[in-house]
């Protein structure tokens, strides 16, 4: 069998719908679109969310209060666990080498270390932020936390 020998299955495919062919195709005169209004008109139909003249549930629904989506920080988020595989005891971790290493997408956002896993190495790790937990394990294995 050659590349130019492949064909689909028998009847898998189906043609396209001949639209406008007299009145003997089925789907002549109007094409299927009924007649008149607005739907049988070119570029006609709706757009989406319109619910044939009934208030639209996006302005049924309440909008009302502060929501902070658009002011919260967003964190990359590294945890102890990741900078015990990853690093050697004294090495110095800044957004960098965490680039590096891959354990961050990008420089862009600031990064969060947190606590999930033990460390045993003395770090010096350099980020925007660390959870209280983190912050006392870094300490307790001899490093160091630094925000920048």
């Amino acid at each position: 069998m050659n590349l130019h020998d492949l064909r689909p299955a028998p009847n898998s495919r189906r043609g396209n719908k001949r639209l406008g062919q007299g009145p003997g195709s089925g789907t002549g005169k109007t094409s299927g679109k009924g007649n008149k209004g607005h739907k049988a008109r070119t570029g006609g139909g709706v757009r989406p969310g319109f619910e044939g003249g009934q208030m639209p549930l996006t302005r049924r629904t309440p909008k009302r209060g502060f929501n902070n989506a658009r002011f919260a920080v967003k964190y990359q988020i590294v945890n102890l666990v990741s900078l015990e595989e990853k690093f050697e005891s004294g090495q110095e971790i800044t957004p960098d080498t965490l680039l590096k290493a891959g354990l961050i997408r990008g420089t862009d956002l600031p990064v969060k270390v947190l606590a999930k896993g033990d460390l045993h190495k003395a770090l010096t790790v350099k980020a925007a932020a660390f959870s209280k937990g983190a912050d006392e394990k870094i300490k307790a294995a001899g490093g160091k936390a630094e925000v920048i």
